[in-house]
């Protein structure tokens, strides 16, 4: 089957051929109908995040049908339309048991550990799967797998309540997505943050205050809207130390900033001002498989319009993916691109 994979760190994607996968017997084989690609996959191949093995393919947003059971799977037929959580876990550790399997101890990630979207056909146990309702389409399910459902993932983690001010750093899929939510779930003020006045201008239409950090410094300019007060909540999606200093910076007291995007650079933060005001800085990673349901729930109600998220499609070609690649590394893609095998 053909598939694009990482040949080596540093370089371009390449074109494959490789063997399809055969489900084992707590498996189903999908064929891959959309694949989002994110800026993750720009971080394993420019050796930001390791990948487990080389050559690999790319790729944790993942929808398609189902091929092939097998031999034990019940739950799920020939025909299912279904996405991919992209953490393969073990179900039986303390952190699955206990509703945390983003941290399994046998846990396995799609597209990093184990070959992922950027190819025709997928293996994977049943325990990672989730049925798609029929009101949304494959692209849009696919890219709910990360940027949507991690953007939820995030507010739940910062305790984010109806009646509170959020600031949006990053206005890419997880960006709109997280904007979307704080909306549904009740946000007083929304601040949307970035230097893409297309993407603002989407932000604005979907009820934000749009700010263009390249004609305003972000923290005065939400000091200012705010009263000097601030937000209680601020979201960092981009992986910047200078948009994590600002999202500390634009806190209120008892604010509470949601790191999101990785960065190997280190931030510095003034203790006095965090001390004095009780800030926090809270790491939020992946997903669960909990979070799914209620997620679909507010696509499905029309809470949560992927329309607004995925503004591309692209062939399962190197040379289209290697685009897509670059455009995220330079900052200036469209808010997410899927392939479409």
């Amino acid at each position: 089957m053909k598939a694009v994979q990482l040949i080596e760190i540093g370089k371009d994607l390449e074109n494959s051929e490789i063997p399809k996968p055969e489900p084992k017997d707590d498996e189903v084989l999908i064929q891959i109908k959309a694949a989002g690609i994110c800026h993750s996959d720009v971080h394993y191949r420019n050796g930001v995040s390791s990948v487990g093995f080389l050559p690999i393919t790319l790729g944790h947003e993942v929808a398609g049908i189902i091929e092939k059971i097998g031999s034990n799977v019940t739950d799920y037929h020939i025909g299912d339309r279904v996405c991919v959580n992209y953490m393969i876990t073990c179900g039986k550790c303390f952190y699955c048991v206990s509703g945390s399997e983003q941290f399994c101890k046998h846990g396995k990630m799609i597209g990093k550990d184990v070959n992922g979207g950027y190819e025709e056909f997928l293996a994977v146990p049943t325990r990672g799967i989730y049925k798609i309702p029929d009101s949304v389409s494959f692209e849009h399910a696919s890219v709910m797998m990360c940027s949507t459902a991690t953007s939820l993932h995030a507010l739940r983690k910062t305790r984010f309540q109806p009646g509170e001010r959020i600031a949006i750093f990053g206005l890419g899929g997880l960006g709109i997505s997280a904007l979307q939510l704080a909306k549904a779930f009740g946000a007083l003020e929304l601040y949307a943050i970035d230097i893409d006045p297309v993407k603002l201008q989407k932000a604005k239409d979907l009820g934000a205050i749009p700010i263009n950090a390249k004609e305003n410094d972000p923290v005065q300019k939400i000091m200012e809207l705010t009263n000097s007060e601030g937000v209680d909540v601020a979201l960092e999606l981009i992986g910047l130390k200078l948009t994590l200093d600002q999202g500390v910076r634009v806190l209120a007291r008892f604010g509470r900033l949601g790191m999101v995007g990785i960065t190997k650079e280190p931030f510095a933060i003034n203790s006095y001002e965090a001390i004095c005001r009780e800030k926090e800085i809270i790491g939020c990673s992946d997903h669960l498989l909990s979070e799914l349901p209620f997620l679909f729930k507010l696509a499905e109600q029309g809470k949560l319009d992927l329309s607004d998220v995925v503004t591309k499609t692209v062939p399962l070609d190197a040379e289209a993916i290697n685009k897509v690649h670059h455009q995220l590394m330079e900052f200036k893609s469209d808010f997410r691109t899927v392939i479409k095998p």
